[in-house]
C-alpha cells in the first residue's frame, strides 16, 4: 500500500506586508462557522445571541416557529434528488409535439453556436468600456448591429436591448422625445405582455396609451389604427406578424402616421419571418423593435432573451442603448469602439434616453453567430421551411370538426377558432402529452370573446407526425 501523505495546514495567510505589531493575518476559510466562531463574532459586536441582531425587526414580522409544510434543512444529495424528482413532472418542449409560440419560439440552434459563444475572443468584457481589451466583444456587437439593421430594413441598429417588451416601451418613449407628444396608439394585435409592460412604464411618464380589445377577425386592425391617429399622437405601435399571426401591409399606416406628424413603431416577435416577408423598415416604419430569441437562443423557460432595436438614421441621437463603431488605430489597423455608451445615461437621470442601461450581450452574441452561420440564403431557406410546414399544419387542422382557421395569411403562426374554450383544450391535451398552442383566453383573460381562440406555431422542429398527433388529439377533444 502506498504511504498516506498528510500536510498540516496553518490557519494563517501569507503576509503581504508588515502586519500590525507582527501579528499574523487570519485566513478567510470560506467554510461554515463553528460555534466558537459565532461566539467570538457576537462578543466583538456586543450581542448575547444571534437573535439580538434582529431586535429592530417587529415581533409580528418574525417567525416564531418553522414554516408549515416546509421541510427542515437536508443534505445536498437529498435536495438534488428531490428537485430531480420534481423536474420529472414537467413536460418540456423537446419531449412532446410542440406548437407553442406567441412571442417565444422553438427553433433548432446548431451545437456550434453554444461552442462559439464560449470562446474567449468573443466572450470578454460584458461592458466593453476599454476597447483595447474588448475587441472581440465590440466586433461581434458591430456585426450584430449590421445584421439587425439589414434584417429589420432600417438604417441603424443598437447593440441590443433587454428584451422585446422593454424595447417596445423604449420605442414609445423615443417617439415622445421626437414628436413632443404623449399619446401612443397600440394595435389590438400587439402582444398583451408588451402592452402590459408599456402600461406599467406609462404610469411614471404620463404617456396616454390607447389600446382596444382584440377580436377574432381575419383582418388586421390597420383601418382602425389609421382612423385613430390625430395631432396628439406620438406613434402607432403595430406587431408584424401580429399576435394572431396576421400579416398586413404597413405602408398605408406609415403614410397616415407621417401625415399627422406621428411615427410608426413596428414590433417583430418572430425575426425568422423576415427571411420571407418585407421588413417593416422598407414599408416606412420609423422604429422597428422586436424579440431576437428565435435566432440563436433556446426557449430557456422564458429567458433571458434579447431586444432588437433599429430606426431611421435621423433619429439615432434619440435611440436608447449603446452603439458600436468601426475605426482605425494609430497604426492604421481596423478596430472597434463604443461610439455611444450607456454609461453617459447614468448621470442624465430624467433626461436620459433610457434608464435600463443594459444589453443582453451573451444572447446578442448567440444571435449574431447563428445568423452568420445561416447567412442570407440560409435564413430564407429556414423561413421557407417554417412557412411550408405551417401551411401543412393549417390545412390538416382545418379539417378537424369543430376547428376553423381564422387567418387568410400567416407565416409560421396562425389562429384556430374552436367550438369550446381553448384553455380547457390546451390543458387536456397537455395532460395527454401534446403541447397544442397558446390559448387566447390565457393571453387575454379579461376578454371572454376571444376565449375560443388557439394560437398555433409551427417551426422547422415540427414533424408531419407531430401535426397528425395534434389533429387526432383535437378530434378526440372536440368530439
Amino acid at each position: 500500500m502506498g504511504a498516506c501523505l498528510t500536510r498540516r495546514v496553518e490557519r494563517t495567510a501569507p503576509t503581504l506586508g508588515p502586519s500590525p505589531e507582527g501579528e499574523k493575518e487570519k485566513l478567510m476559510r470560506y467554510l461554515p462557522l463553528t460555534d466558537t466562531d459565532r461566539a467570538d463574532m457576537l462578543s466583538v459586536v456586543g450581542a448575547a445571541s444571534i437573535d439580538d441582531l434582529f431586535v429592530d425587526v417587529p415581533a409580528e414580522a418574525r417567525l416564531s416557529t418553522k414554516i408549515a409544510g416546509l421541510p427542515d434543512h437536508a443534505s445536498e444529495l437529498a435536495v438534488e434528488r428531490h428537485m430531480s424528482k420534481l423536474a420529472r413532472q414537467n413536460l418540456s418542449a423537446g419531449e412532446a409535439p410542440f406548437f407553442l409560440g406567441a412571442g417565444a419560439y422553438k427553433h433548432h440552434v446548431p451545437a456550434s453556436v453554444d461552442h462559439l459563444i464560449q470562446r474567449g475572443e468573443f466572450l470578454t468584457a460584458y461592458t466593453p468600456y476599454q476597447p483595447e481589451i474588448a475587441q472581440g466583444t465590440l466586433q461581434v456587437l458591430f456585426e450584430f448591429q449590421t445584421q439587425v439593421a439589414r434584417l429589420l430594413g432600417c438604417d441603424v441598429a443598437n447593440a441590443s436591448m433587454y428584451d422585446g417588451s422593454t424595447a417596445c416601451w423604449e420605442a414609445i418613449g423615443m417617439a415622445r422625445r421626437i414628436t413632443k407628444r404623449g399619446k401612443a396608439i397600440l394595435s389590438s394585435g400587439l402582444h398583451p405582455h408588451y402592452v402590459s409592460v408599456a402600461n406599467t412604464m406609462a404610469k411614471f411618464t404620463g404617456d396616454q396609451l390607447v389600446h382596444d380589445a382584440p377580436t377574432l377577425s381575419a383582418d388586421p386592425d390597420i383601418d382602425a389604427l389609421i382612423a385613430g391617429i390625430d395631432k396628439e399622437t406620438s406613434c402607432v405601435v403595430v406587431q408584424y406578424p401580429d399576435i394572431l399571426g396576421r400579416i398586413a401591409d404597413l405602408t398605408p399606416l406609415a403614410d397616415a402616421a407621417h401625415a399627422a406628424g406621428a411615427l410608426l413603431v413596428a414590433v417583430v416577435t418572430e425575426p425568422v419571418a423576415l427571411g420571407a416577408l418585407v421588413p417593416p423598415g422598407e414599408m416606412g416604419a420609423d422604429i422597428v423593435v422586436g424579440e431576437g430569441q428565435s435566432i440563436g437562443v433556446g426557449l430557456q423557460f422564458g429567458g433571458p432573451y434579447l431586444g432588437l432595436f433599429a430606426c431611421k438614421q435621423k433619429y439615432v441621437r434619440q435611440m436608447p442603448g449603446r452603439l458600436c463603431g468601426e475605426t482605425v488605430d494609430a497604426a492604421g489597423k481596423r478596430g472597434f469602439v463604443l461610439t455611444l455608451s450607456t454609461r453617459e445615461q447614468h448621470i442624465r437621470r430624467e433626461k436620459a434616453t433610457s434608464n435600463i442601461c443594459t444589453n443582453s450581450g451573451l444572447c446578442a452574441l448567440a444571435f449574431s453567430i447563428h445568423m452568420t452561420l445561416l447567412g442570407e440564403r440560409g435564413l430564407r431557406e429556414l423561413a421557407a421551411l417554417n412557412h411550408g410546414l405551417a401551411c401543412q399544419a393549417a390545412d390538416r387542422l382545418a379539417q378537424v370538426p369543430g376547428v376553423t382557421l381564422l387567418n387568410e395569411s400567416f407565416f409560421n403562426e396562425f389562429t384556430l377558432v374552436l367550438t369550446k374554450d381553448a384553455r380547457e383544450v390546451v390543458r387536456s391535451l397537455a395532460d395527454k402529452g401534446v403541447l397544442a398552442g397558446v390559448s387566447l383566453g390565457r393571453l387575454f383573460p379579461q376578454h371572454a370573446s376571444v376565449g375560443n381562440g388557439l394560437v398555433v406555431a409551427v417551426t422547422e422542429t415540427v414533424t408531419a407526425e407531430d401535426i397528425e398527433t395534434l389533429a387526432q388529439a383535437l378530434e378526440e377533444e372536440l368530439a
